[in-house]
């Protein structure tokens, strides 16, 4: 009646997450954080306004958290387009 189960360690490991951080500056337009949320980082305009707020206020915010190749590749992303259009943009990606 009373089977035992069978109990594996076979549980497939999450990959790392890594926090991309956005780092506030006096230079880059808000609008520009925005449309870098917006297009690269996949926000919704409103919750972008809301992280672009929240560096604006207090320095730096987590834009979001993801393994670490898309991480990177997305602030390489970011910074080359601020880049581009001339702002000292920063971006850090971190352990989560």
């Amino acid at each position: 009646k009373g089977a035992a189960k069978e109990r594996t360690d076979g549980r497939i490991k999450e990959p790392k997450q890594y926090n991309v951080i956005m780092i506030n500056d006096d230079f880059t337009t808000m609008e520009f954080v925005v449309e870098i949320l917006v297009d690269i980082f996949r926000k919704d305009e409103i919750t972008a306004q809301a992280i672009m707020m929240n560096v604006h206020k207090n320095g730096q915010a987590v834009v979001g958290k993801y393994p670490y190749d898309i991480a990177v590749t997305r602030v390489k992303k970011a910074i080359s387009r601020a880049k581009e259009c001339g702002f000292p943009f920063r971006m850090t990606v971190e352990e989560a």
